[in-house]
């Protein structure tokens, strides 16, 4: 049991701060561990009343007895740091993704919790998708757009469950457009949106392809006042017309953004390509900061979790 102490003891030690922090600020969903002792590999998130633990894959070989003997002292060692029943564990491992396997179906079941960010609530999946519907660490960055998009037209592209607009909405957006090619994600926005009880008749869900949307918003001349991109990293869905690789695509998806925004506008510009680098180009166009270190959250070890850019017209 021994061997499962510090694990117990990180956890209770990250927990103890971010219990209060979440709890002034109203924050349901939150990061308590993310791989902070190598021998335990695991990034672990509470939603509300539950736990969703995720194992990475680091290529050990263990033999299954002893593979599952070792997740069991794990979920101990969880359960008593956490004081969660392990019955409220939603457990994944999360293996190197490529391409749209993010969003992938892992199971065919899976019920929906609505856990509670400030003022408003969103509808979570542990079970189903890798992914949960809630990328946690864009919190601060959906807070900034809840308090900057007052009397405001907002444009969401690559929405997946549209949370970046529902606090829009919430933080008095006149108007928005949500965009994403997948049936899946626009409902789930469209619970979303019902649940926070917002005007669809002000707020349009948009299943479409981002690189068709804006060639036709373009010519429609549509015009936006706070525009949040956050592409995934690359994407092969036989649905779009081309394959997206945000390395070499994002110069073009900037600019053609950028013509949607108003003079005094900000497009809020993010990706989570380790890699990335942005175009040298676009710096001499546009005016554009780098605001990574104020988007990553208090809750998360990992700094490089995405990298964020405010880029507005020069």
């Amino acid at each position: 049991m021994h061997y499962f102490e510090s694990l117990t003891n990180r956890i209770k030690k990250n927990l103890k701060p971010l219990r209060k922090w979440s709890e002034k600020n109203q924050f349901e969903a939150f990061r308590i561990y993310d791989r902070d002792i190598p021998q335990f590999p695991f990034m672990i998130d509470i939603y509300g009343q539950e736990l969703h633990i995720q194992e990475y894959d680091t290529g050990w070989i263990m033999p299954e007895d002893e593979y599952i003997a070792w997740l069991s002292g794990v979920k101990n060692a969880v359960s008593t740091a956490t004081q969660y029943p392990i019955k409220n564990f939603h457990f994944k491992r999360r293996a190197k993704q490529k391409g749209k396997s993010q969003y992938e179906k892992q199971a065919n079941r899976g019920r929906e919790y609505a856990v509670r960010e400030g003022e408003n609530f969103f509808l979570v999946n542990l079970e189903e998708y890798i992914d949960t519907g809630l990328f946690l660490d864009h919190r601060p960055m959906r807070l900034y757009v809840g308090e900057h998009s007052k009397g405001k037209r907002i444009l969401n592209l690559f929405c997946y469950t549209g949370s970046f607009t529902v606090h829009a909405a919430k933080g008095g957006a006149s108007y928005s457009e949500s965009v994403d090619l997948s049936s899946t994600y626009i409902e789930w926005a469209r619970r979303n949106f019902m649940l926070n009880e917002m005007d669809l008749n002000a707020h349009h869900l948009m299943k479409q392809d981002v690189f068709m949307y804006l060639v036709e918003a373009i010519q429609h001349n549509k015009k936006f006042d706070l525009i949040v991109l956050d592409p995934p990293s690359f994407s092969n869905s036989k649905k779009m017309l081309e394959t997206l690789d945000i390395q070499k695509d994002h110069e073009r998806l900037i600019n053609q953004t950028m013509q949607l925004l108003n003079p005094d506008g900000l497009l809020i510009f993010s990706n989570n390509f380790r890699n990335f680098q942005l175009s040298d180009q676009l710096t001499g166009q546009h005016k554009v900061e780098n605001k990574t270190n104020m988007s990553i959250p208090i809750d998360f070890r990992n700094k490089k979790i995405h990298q964020c850019w405010w880029i507005s017209h020069r």
